[in-house]
């Protein structure tokens, strides 16, 4: 870390000590600010400490290492997801602020997805820069610790166990949990109300949010945007995630985390290739790591923090794109020549001995549909569509406020075979699409429709972050989801609310 010398530029006081940001197009931006102590040497798989502070003004005008993570290049749906320069000390923040008064503003923090392996707060996709300008918001986003670093667990989940013990097998969760916290006791030096925070994450990062809300006894956050989240993925039980971790061990070479310690990261993130393939099933999205159940930080599956556990009074704003999981199967040559046997082998694993009417009603709901298509739909509904109007359908009987939609503008990239995929709906709520030039799912669309559409959501995120409630003058009526109605927003060519919308 670095102190600055420009005596121009903004300098707000943290707790941890005063840091000068930079003025970008009349936001004041602070970057790379560090909201925990570099988790290194013997902080290593340990829950995230109290940064020790500093004396000077710190220097924020760049941002800190992203988390340690392979580099994904040339990938036909987002081009590539995280860049260097990495290194295990990355808990870091980024803030974006009209003003570094006291207006109290509301506050938006996000969470980045990557399935735990990839992304950074210092992506330009997650600039914040959008939102704080055009509603008026502080925003923040972060670093957490990913792979290996991040989700190794070590220890038993013994009950007397604290979240500040040794043997954490969610690591990444205490790194989101220091920065809320961070943001709760400094924000307001940012113009920010800590009284008016929404956490929003899409994948990775909206089950994040969900498993943050079992903390909401800390009172760190009000609503919750939970985009594309994964609700019906299992989080891995103690013992499910120790044997992940003794497969590691295994790939890696080593006998024991003592020894495992004394490896340098690159060396550990190499090795999460070897546990992904050993991980793979096919027709299932598979991921190398997993958030794990446990007593001291994630006690209950994600969505029952919201429902009758400590988020249950969080507002939610909730939704899924059309076919997301063509961003797993559409494009990759073993899915696309699939056979009709195939997938009907894969469709036992979720229906049984019903797979066969199962891969007719997909069929016939889709008209000329492939073998990949029936595949894509039915991976959709399993993971994203199905728990996610579960839940709204629990919210609501509680009721608890919610609010659902669909993203179902589909993109023209690679001949429509994407449809709306995992991803497509992040350019248009955060309304940057210059910050997305690299990804090769945006190709070919009519700019006068994606842009109507991108103000559209932008402004209903905006207004939900708000006031709690996604409604504007410039789109259609959305109400809450309710056992009457089930309303959901289909967000499309044409926006409209749609009623008692179901998997297919």
């Amino acid at each position: 870390m670095g102190f600055a010398q420009n005596r121009t530029a903004p300098v707000v006081n943290t707790r941890s000590g005063p840091v000068r940001g930079v003025t970008e197009d009349g936001l004041a931006v602070f970057k790379g600010v560090p909201y925990a102590a570099p988790p290194v040497g013997p902080l290593r798989w340990r829950p995230a400490q109290p940064h020790p502070g500093w004396s000077g003004t710190l220097d924020a005008t760049e941002y800190g290492f992203g988390s340690p993570q392979a580099v994904r290049e040339g990938d036909p749906v987002l081009g590539g997801h995280g860049s260097p320069p990495f290194d295990e000390d990355c808990l870091t923040l980024n803030i974006w602020t009209p003003g570094t008064d006291d207006a109290r503003r509301p506050v938006l923090v996000w969470i980045h997805g990557g399935a735990f392996i990839s992304g950074s707060g210092a992506m330009p996709n997650y600039s914040g820069e959008t939102f704080a300008r055009n509603g008026d918001l502080v925003v923040v986003n972060l670093n957490y610790r990913l792979g290996p670093l991040g989700l190794l667990s070590f220890a038993a989940d013994a009950p007397e166990a604290s979240e500040g013990s040794d043997g954490c097998g969610n690591v990444w969760l205490t790194d989101q949990l220091a920065a809320l916290r961070w943001v709760r006791d400094n924000i307001a030096a940012f113009g920010g109300d800590p009284g008016s925070v929404t956490v929003a994450g899409q994948s990775a990062g909206a089950l994040s949010t969900a498993a943050l809300a079992g903390h909401a006894g800390d009172r760190l956050f009000r609503r919750a945007v939970l985009q594309s989240v994964p609700l019906a993925m299992p989080l891995a039980t103690p013992a499910e995630s120790r044997a992940r971790t003794a497969a590691y061990l295994e790939i890696v070479g080593v006998e024991d985390e003592d020894e495992l310690r004394t490896l340098p990261w690159p060396r550990l993130v190499e090795a999460t290739a070897g546990l992904l393939a050993a991980t793979v099933e096919w027709g299932h999205w598979t991921a190398p790591f997993m958030p794990v159940l446990d007593s001291r930080t994630a006690p209950r599956l994600p969505a029952l923090n919201l429902l009758d556990g400590p988020g249950a009074d969080i507002d939610v704003l909730v939704g899924w794109t059309g076919e997301e999981s063509a961003f797993t199967f559409a494009l990759g040559e073993t899915y696309v020549s699939a056979t009709k046997g195939q997938v009907l082998r894969r469709a036992r694993d979720s229906f049984g001995d019903g797979a066969a009417e199962a891969y007719a009603a997909y069929e016939a709901a889709r008209p000329g549909a492939r073998p990949v298509d029936v595949l894509v739909d039915l991976s959709t509904d399993e993971l994203f569509r199905k728990p996610t109007l579960a839940f709204a359908e629990a919210r609501a009987v509680r009721r608890r406020p919610v609010w659902t939609y669909e993203f179902a503008f589909p993109t023209p990239a690679h001949d429509g075979r994407l449809g709306a995929p995992h991803c497509l709906d992040l350019p248009f709520v955060f309304d940057n699409f210059d910050k997305w030039s690299h990804a090769p799912f945006l190709a070919g669309m009519d700019t006068r429709i994606r842009d109507g559409l991108a103000r559209t959501m932008h402004q209903a995120w905006i207004s939900f972050v708000g006031t709690g409630d996604p409604n504007h003058p410039a789109m259609p009526r959305w109400d809450r989801y309710d056992g009457p109605s089930r309303t959901t927003m289909r967000f499309d060519t044409v926006t409209k609310a749609v009623p008692h919308i179901a998997p297919h």
